[in-house]
């Protein structure tokens, strides 16, 4: 994907509307990433810089310059012009708070977050656990069969196969 990246990158350096760039979250950038929740590499966000959203397009180069091409202003406190309804109701109420309150009111949304990410990663750990207890018992059974002699029927089963032993029984019958 990086060389698709880098294209794309190439290709947009110049825009005044559309900013194509990489950090990289293992060095200078880590307080970047994890300002914005990125947790796996390559991890691509986009909108607004405040509040970027996941990418879950496709990760070859015509779906990246789509998506680019297809990108548009949306609306935020800095484009109200682009906003209607609902969205500029919210907006509206939002910037009508005063800053502690706001503060407090992104804790709260933040704090569900963070719930759901524990949760999410409880949860996991317990499949985890679940699949290695899964997987041993399994293991366990497969051992016991094998010990229980199925490798040497099978040979026993293919010699006589071989020796057309299968047949002559059949006929007997």
């Amino acid at each position: 994907m990086k060389p698709d990246w880098d294209k794309l990158m190439k290709e947009h350096k110049d825009s005044d509307k559309i900013l194509v760039g990489d950090v990289d979250c293992t060095a200078a950038g880590e307080a970047l990433c994890s300002t914005h929740g990125v947790k796996g590499y390559p991890t691509i966000k986009f909108g607004d810089p405040n509040a970027l959203e996941d990418y879950q397009g496709g990760r070859d180069l015509a779906s990246l310059k789509k998506f680019a091409g297809d990108l548009k202003p949306q609306c935020s406190p800095f484009n109200l012009d682009l906003c209607e309804g609902e969205a500029k109701e919210k907006i509206d109420a939002l910037m009508a708070l005063d800053a502690d309150a706001l503060e407090t009111q992104v804790k709260e949304e933040e704090k569900k977050v963070s719930e759901a990410e524990t949760t999410f990663k409880s949860e996991v750990e317990q499949l985890q656990k679940k699949y290695e207890s899964l997987q041993k018992a399994k293991e366990a059974a497969v051992a016991a069969v094998k010990d229980a002699g199925l490798g040497i029927m099978k040979a026993v089963q293919a010699f006589n196969k071989s020796k057309g032993k299968d047949k002559a029984d059949k006929e007997e019958l």
